[in-house]
C-alpha cells in the first residue's frame, strides 16, 4: 500500500506497512556541498512530480564509530545527507496526533536517522507521528571555522524542526504539539535547542535520555581547527579545509586533534550566540520554563563507554574531575561493600551523564518549569549502561545495537517494560504527564525503571551530595 502526502516542496510517496506509513529521505535543506560546504542550511529544491519517499537518505560523514562495526557512511555517499523521516499511524490530515521528533547521540561525530535501532514503526504504532533526521556530525557540523558558523549540527536541528513544523499536520501531526526526544549528544541538542530563543514555538516539550557532559569554547575549537589543518597540510579557512574530501578530514583521529584535552573533538562551542552555555546553565534563567522537561539517566551510564581500567585509589579518578580528596571517601561510605571497579563505574556514570542530567532538571524545576526524572535501572549483559534504555523506547528488541544490551534471544521482561516506557512517552508527548509525580530539588522523586517500576526519592543522594560544588 502506497500513499502520497503534499509537502511544502513537493508530493511524496511513502509506504503502508502493518497501520504504519512510513515516508523516508525527504530533503529538509538543501545538499551542504559546493559552495554550501561549512555553511547555515538552505531550503531544499522543490520537485515536480511525486517524489518516492522509500529509501533513507545518506548518512552525514563519519567514522565507524568502533573497530568492527560497520560503517553507515562511505565516500561515494558525499554530503547531500539532511533529508527527514515520518512514521504515521494515521492518513487523515485532521488527524492531529502528538509528534515525537527524534535527535540521534553519537558524540557528535557519529549517527544516522537511517540506524536500524531508530525505526519508528513499533513507537507510531503506540499512537504518534515519529519524526528523525539527519544532521551534520563531526567537523562539518560542529569545527570552528573563519567566515563560517558555529554549531552548523545544531542549525540542521533547527531547520530540520522548522520543517515538522511547517509539514507535520499533512502527516496527521499537530504541529503545535511537538516532543523533541533524544539520547546523549541528542539529548544535549534537545537541551541547547529549549533554551535558544531561535528554536521558540518550534516543540513545546522535550526528553532529554542521558544527557551528557562535554561542550566547548571558542578557543578549545579553534585548537582543534589548527590542529586539523596541521595534519591535513591545508590552510586552518573554510576555503582550505572545503577544498579536501570529507574522508581527508575523517583520517585524522581525535586523539591527534584534542592534544591531550580530556573528552572529544568536537562538541557544540559555546560561541555566547546560538550555545550561551551548558544545558544545565542556559536552562537556568526560566527563558525556557515553558517546556515540559522529561529527563533521566541509566543507573550504571559508564558500563556503555570505552573506559580505561578502574586505578587502584579512586581520589585520583575523582580529582581529575576537579572533586576533592574527601570525595572518594564520600563514594566509599555510600557503598561500604563495593569493590574499586564498582566505585568507579558510579564516578564516571557522575561524571559522564548523571550529573549533567540531574544538573539540568535542577536547572529547570527551580526556574519554574515543569520537570520529571528517571533512573533506569534495568540490567542487561553489560548492566544497566549508557543507551540501554534505546531498544525499549522503540520497541525494538532484534537489532544488532539491541542484542549488546539485551542479549538474543531478549529476555521475558522486555516486552512488558518496554510497552510501559512508551506508554509514558506517547502520554507524555500527548499531555505533558510521564505518569509518575514530577521531580523537585527538595525530594528530588524519580521513577525507578525497572522489572517493576518504582517512585522514590533521588536515587544516589550521596553523589549529589559529592557534586553539589557543581552548578
Amino acid at each position: 500500500m502506497h500513499a502520497i502526502v503534499k509537502t511544502r516542496h513537493g508530493l511524496v510517496r511513502g509506504r503502508a506497512r502493518d497501520g504504519v506509513v512510513a515516508f523516508k529521505g525527504i530533503p529538509y535543506a538543501a545538499a551542504p556541498h559546493g559552495a554550501r560546504r561549512f555553511l547555515p542550511p538552505r531550503p531544499p529544491t522543490s520537485w515536480d512530480g511525486v517524489r518516492e519517499a522509500d529509501a533513507f537518505g545518506s548518512a552525514p560523514p563519519q567514522r565507524p564509530p568502533s573497530p568492527g562495526v560497520p560503517a553507515v557512511w562511505q565516500p561515494g555517499d558525499g554530503l547531500d545527507c539532511l533529508t527527514v523521516n515520518v512514521w504515521t499511524p494515521s492518513q487523515d490530515v485532521g488527524a492531529s496526533l502528538p509528534v515525537l521528533v527524534w535527535i540521534y547521540g553519537g558524540h557528535w561525530s557519529h549517527g544516522a536517522s537511517s540506524m536500524p535501532h531508530y525505526d519508528g514503526s513499533v513507537l507510531a504504532r503506540s499512537g504518534v507521528v515519529v519524526v528523525s533526521f539527519n544532521y551534520r556530525t563531526g567537523f562539518e557540523g560542529f569545527g570552528h571555522l573563519p567566515g563560517a558558523p558555529d554549531n552548523r549540527g545544531l542549525l540542521d536541528q533547527l531547520a530540520a524542526l522548522a520543517w515538522a513544523q511547517d509539514n507535520i499536520a499533512a502527516f496527521g501531526g499537530e504541529p503545535d504539539n511537538i516532543t523533541v526526544f533524544g539520547h546523549s549528544a541528542g539529548a544535549a541538542s534537545a537541551a541547547l535547542l529549549a533554551a535558544m530563543p531561535a528554536a521558540s514555538g518550534l516543540f513545546r516539550r522535550c526528553i532529554l535520555q542521558s544527557l551528557p557532559a562535554g561542550y566547548l569554547t571558542v578557543l578549545e575549537a579553534r585548537r582543534v581547527t589548527e590542529r586539523l589543518a596541521a595534519a591535513t597540510g591545508a590552510t586552518p579557512t573554510r576555503d582550505g579545509l572545503a577544498a579536501l574530501p570529507p574522508e581527508a578530514l575523517l583520517d585524522v583521529p581525535d586523539r591527534q586533534l584534542t592534544g591531550g584535552r580530556p573528552g572529544g573533538a568536537f562538541a557544540p562551542i559555546v560561541d555566547g550566540d546560538l550555545v550561551t552555555a551548558a544545558p544545565w546553565q542556559a536552562l537556568a534563567d526560566g527563558q525556557a520554563r515553558h517546556i515540559d522537561l522529561l529527563c533521566g539517566f541509566t543507573h550504571e551510564e559508564s558500563r556503555g563507554f570505552p573506559l580505561s581500567a578502574p586505578p587502584a585509589r579512586i581520589d585520583l579518578a575523582a580529582a581529575e574531575f576537579g572533586l576533592s580528596p574527601d570525595a572518594a571517601l564520600a563514594y566509599h561510605a555510600a557503598d561500604p561493600g563495593s569493590s574499586t571497579a564498582e566505585v568507579f563505574t558510579t564516578l564516571m556514570s557522575d561524571a559522564l551523564v548523571r550529573m549533567p542530567t540531574t544538573w539540568t532538571a535542577e536547572a529547570h524545576a527551580r526556574a519554574g518549569g515543569r520537570t520529571w526524572l528517571y533512573d533506569f535501572a534495568w540490567r542487561g549483559p553489560i548492566g544497566a549502561a549508557h543507551g540501554v534504555d534505546i531498544p525499549f523506547v522503540f520497541g525494538l528488541p532484534d537489532t544488532p545495537y539491541a542484542a549488546r544490551f539485551l542479549g538474543s534471544p531478549p529476555p521475558a521482561d522486555f516486552t512488558t517494560l518496554s510497552e510501559q516506557i512508551r506508554t509514558a512517552w506517547v502520554s507524555f508527548a500527548a499531555t505533558g504527564d510521564p505518569g509518575w509525580p514530577p521531580f523537585d530539588t527538595e525530594l528530588g522523586r524519580t521513577r525507578i525503571w525497572n522489572a517493576t517500576p518504582v517512585d522514590a526519592a533521588y536515587p544516589l543522594p550521596d553523589s549529589r551530595r559529592v557534586w553539589s560544588h557543581e552548578p
